[in-house]
């Protein structure tokens, strides 16, 4: 372990992080973590815990973790829907090579109506795009 810790820790939450303050300036030195807020990453809200103000440095560092936090989940969307295609892909693959009857019967229907629902999404997004350009 590093012997210099962040000054920060952003427990992270389905929504969001409670944020916590590390102390090691103690007599026992040991590591205290005190909550000073909880934070919701979709609305932007930042909650500062029990009586507490925030701090000018608090909330710079809230910021910057809410704007690093938000770019990490775009890029995970993003990293998601390549898999999916990759996916749909060895799904293709599966399905005139290997899959059985039995196999194809139990899956068919699912795989065509959210294709089905996938295509009329995606060509009803490429019509609105290109009729604005």
């Amino acid at each position: 372990m590093t012997a210099e810790l962040p000054e920060y820790y952003f427990r992270v939450r389905e929504n969001g992080a409670a944020v916590f303050r590390i102390d090691t300036e103690n007599r026992q030195r040991r590591i205290e973590m005190d909550q000073i807020a909880v934070i919701n990453i979709r609305n932007g809200e930042v909650k500062p815990q029990g009586q507490r103000t925030l701090t000018a440095a608090d909330q710079a560092e809230i910021a910057r973790w809410m704007d690093a936090r938000k770019a990490l989940l775009a890029q995970r969307d993003i990293d998601d829907i390549h898999r999916a295609v990759d996916y749909l892909n060895l799904t293709t693959q599966w399905a005139q090579s290997k899959a059985s009857d039995d196999q194809l019967e139990d899956v068919t229907d699912r795989l065509l109506l959210a294709m089905h629902d996938l295509r009329s999404v995606l060509v009803r997004k490429k019509a609105d795009r290109l009729s604005k350009g």
